[in-house]
C-alpha cells in the first residue's frame, strides 16, 4: 500500500481577493501565517514556561529565513517578555552584530536579561567559531550594565542548538 503525501501548502488555502476564489497557500504565506499566530500567543508579559518554548518561538520566528537573522528576546526580571527584536540581518552565510546597539536596546527596555538568537540558511544549527566568540563578547557586554545572558538559540532548518544547554555559556 503506497501513501501519498502531499505537501502542507496544498491544504491549506488562501483567498486571492482579486478573484474572489480560494487557491493554495505558499511555503512562505503558511510562514508568515505561522509567525503572526507566535506574535499573539507570545506578547509583552508573557512568561516562557521552559527552554523548549523558547526554542520553539524562535524556531518559528527565525527557520525558512532566506538570510542570516539576529534577535533578541528582552526579558524582565522574571524572564517575562518585554520585547522580541530582530536587530540584525544579513545574507545568506553572515550577519554582522553589533554589542553597542544590543546594549542600547535593553537599556532602552530597561531589560533585566536577554536571550539571542539567529538562524542558519543552511539548515545546520551547528554554532560556528564567530557565534562562540560573538555569544561571549555579547554575554560580557550585557554583565557591564546588569543585563544577564540566559541563552544563544541557533536555529537551522527544523533544528536548534542551544548554547546554555550544551554548556557553551
Amino acid at each position: 500500500m503506497s501513501h501519498h503525501f502531499l505537501p502542507l501548502a496544498a491544504s491549506l488555502m488562501v483567498r486571492d481577493t482579486s478573484r474572489r476564489r480560494y487557491r493554495p497557500a505558499t511555503d512562505d504565506q503558511i510562514l508568515e501565517a505561522a509567525r503572526q499566530v507566535v506574535d499573539r500567543r507570545m506578547q509583552r508579559g508573557m512568561s516562557f514556561g521552559s527552554p523548549a518554548d523558547v526554542k520553539e518561538y524562535l524556531l518559528t520566528k527565525l527557520a525558512g529565513l532566506e538570510h542570516e537573522v539576529f534577535a533578541v528576546l528582552f526579558l524582565d526580571t522574571k524572564h517575562r517578555l518585554i520585547e522580541y527584536t530582530e536587530m540584525f540581518h544579513g545574507t545568506i552565510d553572515a550577519a554582522d552584530v553589533h554589542p553597542r546597539e544590543v546594549i542600547k536596546v535593553a537599556l532602552r527596555l530597561n531589560a533585566a536579561a536577554a536571550i539571542v538568537g539567529h538562524n542558519h540558511p543552511s539548515g545546520d544549527p551547528s554554532p560556528s567559531d564567530a557565534d562562540r566568540s560573538l555569544t561571549y563578547q555579547l554575554k560580557e557586554a550585557l554583565r557591564l550594565v546588569d543585563v544577564r545572558l540566559l541563552d544563544h538559540i541557533v536555529v537551522g532548518g527544523r533544528f536548534t542548538v542551544s548554547f546554555a544547554e550544551s554548556g557553551m555559556l
